[in-house]
């Protein structure tokens, strides 16, 4: 198993954002998150911490406009930066799933490392709002997140009702499937193919 330090930085610039992203797949887990969106550091907090990941993101967006750019392109630059840090594509489980509740809300979470990006997201009608977040933002940050990653995500919430708790519940699902997806383990690249 290679002992090299799983870990990259990517930034992009557009007429939109600029997105700074560094990262650390085995820790010390936690999150510098500075996006000027409140409800999204959070959660981009979250998913570091109980991931295990080292994370920082500085993030600036045209937010007079609103946060879709900003939390879009946060998952564009995150995709690709835990692409690099994952070097080879060799050393590391590949899956990950979760079942993680979030008092009445109850999120299942599985994910496939392999290259082949795409998102099946399932959640009960939510209101449009969490404070002054979108709520179809969580979609829209985890599409990007899969498409730049190349990663396999089906995110089902199987009952919820606050929205605060359902997006929170799918966020932590995410971080512990990371957590046993990116986990180091002996061999080749995690496919009979021999190659991800």
């Amino acid at each position: 198993m290679s002992e090299a330090k799983r870990q990259a930085r990517q930034s992009r610039m557009t007429k939109e954002t600029e997105i700074d992203v560094s990262l650390r797949l085995d820790g010390p887990a936690g999150a510098e998150a500075e996006t000027g969106v409140g409800f999204f550091d959070h959660m981009l907090q979250l998913l570091a911490h109980h991931s295990g990941i080292g994370l920082i993101i500085k993030a600036r967006g045209d937010l007079h406009v609103d946060a879709h750019h900003t939390v879009e392109d946060v998952g564009i630059v995150l995709g690709k930066t835990m692409r690099e840090a994952l070097g080879d594509m060799k050393g590391f489980r590949r899956f990950g799933w979760a079942i993680v509740p979030m008092q009445e809300s109850l999120a299942q979470v599985s994910l496939d490392i392999c290259g082949r990006p795409h998102l099946s997201f399932n959640t009960p009608s939510l209101p449009d709002k969490v404070g002054d977040f979108d709520t179809e933002l969580v979609e829209e940050f985890l599409l990007a997140l899969c498409n730049n990653l190349g990663m396999t995500l089906h995110v089902d919430v199987l009952r919820g009702q606050n929205a605060h708790h359902v997006i929170e519940a799918v966020f932590k699902a995410l971080a512990k499937a990371l957590e046993q997806a990116l986990e180091r383990r002996e061999g080749e690249a995690p496919s009979t193919k021999g190659c991800l």
